[in-house]
């Protein structure tokens, strides 16, 4: 695969062909935080625990993911971005093999850790992308390559759900050592090298992330959004799958995990936003984008109980949540501090750790108040989004 080199930029020019392996990586990478979703009651009849136990593992994994965000990705600004990823996609493997064979829940939980904490490639890949891409070419592609983070997100889902069903939950962890193997010969091959940025040492880059939280209100509240946004939208899909086994469903785990083809169609429907951000303001893009998020929640306690109340839920919760994700990067993107992997990490770990925190109020909200818990949780942290967006967007200095 070629790349070609801007002498003006001094730096690689995204291609199609690499904006396109980019993309695909992000999807088949970031699945692997998201296999366990639809496959936890199966995970729970084989370790013969409770529901709540084994929802551990998902949050466990998402956890994993916000330190590896907050460790790891900063280091694309101080080390060879190639290098670092292909020596990242060794620990990926080595922790999913752990996860396949794990003989005890306390081991399964170590493993997810360490599944969520290894897979944070797509997180140096998305600003490699902000990098490689022209500025009038920077929204478009962060838009291609966030949706195919996302629709990695849902389809990663469907998959486990219908092999779980199949084979049993391991099944799907031999399935994804094999991609990772097969996605990091080829990005050995394709991946164009880029100088870092940062001369200083590791301490003083982690430093560095909070002199940017410090002086950046846009990163901020993008921050802010993402991580209340994520803890609703994490909240939905961590319980579906007990939802669904439910009255009057009775469903299984492939049914849940079938949930993920319908919220492909708002990923899809997302990747126009990068388009209409150019005709649209960042600030109007995202209020709609928490309207739409708001009316999911709405649709979920109406018709919660029915299959066509969840389809139109789910179209509508993904559509919101990754028309806000795109148009908050791209907001912190252009900056153009020269820091895009700090500036990815302060926001994406706000987002995961927002994400596991919405995990564990719907594990309590589920426990305690089933389906409309769960809603309600949902509903209160969009509402907040909607509050911080309204109060602080178009006044920045108030939220300093």
């Amino acid at each position: 695969m070629e790349f070609h080199v801007d002498s003006k930029r001094h730096t690689p020019v995204l291609t199609k062909p690499l904006l396109w392996l980019i993309t695909l990586t992000n999807g088949i990478v970031v699945g692997n935080n998201y296999y366990n979703q639809p496959l936890l009651g199966l995970m729970a009849k084989d370790f013969h625990v409770s529901e709540a136990a084994i929802s551990m593992i998902a949050m466990l994994t998402q956890i994993g993911f916000a330190t590896g965000l907050l460790f790891i990705v900063p280091l694309g600004d101080m080390i060879k971005r190639k290098k670092l990823i292909l020596s990242i996609f060794l620990l990926i493997i080595a922790s999913l093999l752990a996860m396949v064979f794990a003989p005890s829940l306390e081991l399964l939980y170590i493993a997810s850790f360490m599944v969520g904490f290894s897979s944070v490639v797509p997180q140096m890949l998305v600003p490699l992308t902000a990098e490689l891409a022209t500025p009038e070419k920077l929204n478009s592609s962060i838009g291609m390559v966030m949706s195919g983070l996302l629709l990695g997100i849902l389809l990663s889902r469907v998959a486990a759900g219908f092999i779980g069903d199949i084979w049993g939950w391991q099944a799907i962890y031999y399935i994804a050592i094999a991609l990772m193997v097969l996605f990091m010969l080829l990005l050995a091959f394709a991946l164009p090298d880029v100088n870092p940025t940062f001369q200083g040492s590791y301490l003083q880059l982690m430093h560095s992330l909070i002199h940017l939280t410090k002086t950046q209100p846009v990163l901020r509240l993008s921050a802010l959004r993402g991580a209340l946004g994520f803890a609703g939208f994490s909240a939905f899909w961590i319980t579906l799958v007990f939802h669904l086994q439910e009255a009057p469903f009775h469903a299984g785990s492939a049914v849940a995990g079938s949930f993920g083809l319908i919220g492909a169609v708002g990923a899809l429907a997302a990747a126009l936003v990068g388009r209409i951000s150019t005709r649209v303001s960042t600030y109007t893009v995202i209020l709609s984008s928490i309207f739409i998020l708001l009316l999911s929640w709405i649709v979920f306690y109406i018709g919660g109980n029915s299959y066509i109340g969840l389809i139109a839920g789910v179209i509508l919760i993904d559509l919101g949540l990754q028309s806000m994700h795109i148009s908050n990067q791209s907001a912190f993107f252009a900056l153009n501090l020269g820091a895009t992997n700090r500036l990815n990490t302060v926001y994406m770990f706000s987002y995961f750790a927002g994400g596991s925190l919405g995990s564990y109020l719907a594990s309590l909200a589920w426990k305690y108040f089933q389906w409309n818990g769960v809603v309600l949780t949902g509903f209160c942290c969009t509402l907040l989004v909607l509050i911080i967006h309204i109060c602080y967007d178009k006044r920045p200095k108030n939220f300093s």
